[in-house]
């Protein structure tokens, strides 16, 4: 049975949703843990890189940490699974890179795309938010198997610019930065916290559960669930539309 939404808008969560975690943790993570080092030597000028071993040290609590000391946390956070913002930051600089050379093509689930052009050309808008850094993110939709993705897509949030997953105070500022009411949003993610954090700043929420995710057996507590984009059917101003299988 279809779960059916009126909606303005679609967020959508990476891992897990429109994407496999094991992609991510066992292509992704290896590529940029293996980088970090040559990154923090050759590019320490870079703006961007300066603010996240910055941030960095400020976690550690030592403002005069060296870079194999910023380096040991990075690594010590990427085996923890650590949504912390430097790290994303700095994973976010190594994949764009890695995607611009060619080294990475992203994943997605089969149903999604279909899914996401059907729902953009029915006029929805459609956002991402993910623990991933916006630079990461867009790497992530221009470097597809399909091809670039990113004109489906009308705007990219992490949790710099919006504020940690699971807090929603941060699903108020993208309500805020798009511009749609929160009853006209739609929340996708596999993780129950997202769902609940999305759910109380006035969002609706569903919860993705694939098969060998993480967050499967646990499920989503008390939040409707889809196995696939098609099961989920989203009305429009202009229209329409669901499953285009």
């Amino acid at each position: 049975m279809s779960l059916v939404y009126d909606v303005d808008a679609v967020v959508l969560d990476i891992e897990g949703t429109t994407s496999a975690t094991g992609f991510v943790v066992d292509v992704l993570y290896p590529y940029s843990r293996s980088r970090f080092g040559a990154l923090l030597s050759e590019r320490s000028g870079d703006p961007d890189v300066q603010r996240a071993v910055a941030q960095v040290r400020e976690e550690l609590g030592d403002p005069d940490a060296d870079a194999a000391a910023v380096e040991k946390a990075l690594n010590a956070w990427l085996d923890e699974d650590r949504k912390a913002t430097p790290l994303k930051t700095l994973q976010g600089i190594i994949w764009s890179e890695g995607f611009t050379r060619g080294d990475l093509v992203s994943h997605f689930y089969h149903d999604v795309v279909p899914q996401l052009r059907a729902w953009h050309e029915a006029g929805l808008r459609l956002y991402v938010y993910s623990s991933g850094s916006v630079a990461a993110q867009r790497a992530w939709f221009t470097n597809s198997p399909e091809g670039d993705l990113t004109s489906l897509v009308s705007g990219l949030y992490d949790t710099e610019n919006a504020g940690p997953k699971q807090e929603p105070e941060s699903y108020r500022r993208i309500a805020a930065a798009t511009g749609v009411a929160p009853s006209r949003l739609l929340f996708l993610s596999d993780r129950p916290g997202e769902l609940d954090a999305a759910r109380a700043a006035g969002w609706h929420a569903v919860g993705v559960r694939r098969p060998g995710e993480p967050y499967y057996e646990q499920g989503v507590g008390d939040h409707a669930q889809a196995g696939t984009f098609d099961e989920i059917t989203v009305s429009t101003t202009t229209g329409t539309t669901g499953s285009t299988a």
